[in-house]
């Protein structure tokens, strides 16, 4: 039986989404983040790296979303339904895998951090500076930098309704989480295929089952 540890408001979601994709069974471990926001110690346990997700398959036990979902299309998707079968499709494939949390997540958690040095757990006596320090790395450096990456993805959906060609694959799992945080925290207006593209990730539903399933979503900070 497949395991997946699941930790609330996570990346785990991508898994849940690419398993009922897949119409395979599985049962889910629960944890809930603590008021720190950080994942409970327990998660050590499982992992050296008390992260979520992890997925565990008789006896095998992976980390990092892009691994897992590799390795699930890899085992699993006998019908090959969520990989591209042609040239450029799996190139295509293959970079939206990494970007998502290669290039992406690392800015988009970066303006999170910056935009959080004049609010609690912060020292009161920080947080103006903090505050005038996390404005000023925002104006002259990730702001210019997520507008570069969200036009970049913008064009790329151009005529295209997936990431990976015409078909919804694991490449589309693996962006989700970054694009809804693009959306909600980057600070930019006008992405008209991002925004449809998320519409048809949420109107599937292998999405609304894994949202049900894993209990209400919202980003950290959002």
């Amino acid at each position: 039986m497949l395991t997946v540890h699941h930790l609330n408001n996570s990346r785990s979601q991508r898994i849940l989404c690419a398993l009922e994709e897949l119409n395979l069974p599985y049962q889910i471990a629960r944890y809930q983040r603590q008021p720190t926001m950080l994942a409970p110690p327990e998660l050590k346990k499982i992992h050296p790296l008390g992260k979520s997700p992890v997925l565990e398959d008789n006896g095998l036990v992976l980390a990092e979303s892009g691994a897992i979902l590799e390795y699930l299309q890899e085992t699993y998707d006998t019908a090959g339904q969520l990989k591209p079968a042609d040239p450029q499709g799996k190139i295509d494939y293959r970079f939206w895998l990494h970007y998502a949390e290669g290039s992406l997540m690392p800015l988009l958690m970066m303006k999170l951090v910056f935009g959080s040095l004049g609010k609690p757990p912060v020292p009161f006596g920080f947080r103006t500076v903090g505050k005038l320090l996390g404005q000023g790395v925002q104006k002259s450096y990730l702001n210019k930098q997520i507008a570069t990456h969200a036009q970049f993805i913008e064009q790329s959906l151009n005529g295209r309704e997936w990431f990976a060609g015409d078909r919804f694959s694991m490449a589309d799992i693996q962006m989700i989480f970054p694009v809804i945080a693009l959306l909600a925290r980057g600070g930019i207006d006008n992405l008209p295929n991002l925004a449809r593209w998320k519409q048809r990730v949420e109107q599937r539903p292998s999405w609304q089952r894994a949202m049900t399933k894993g209990g209400p979503f919202s980003l950290p900070g959002a």
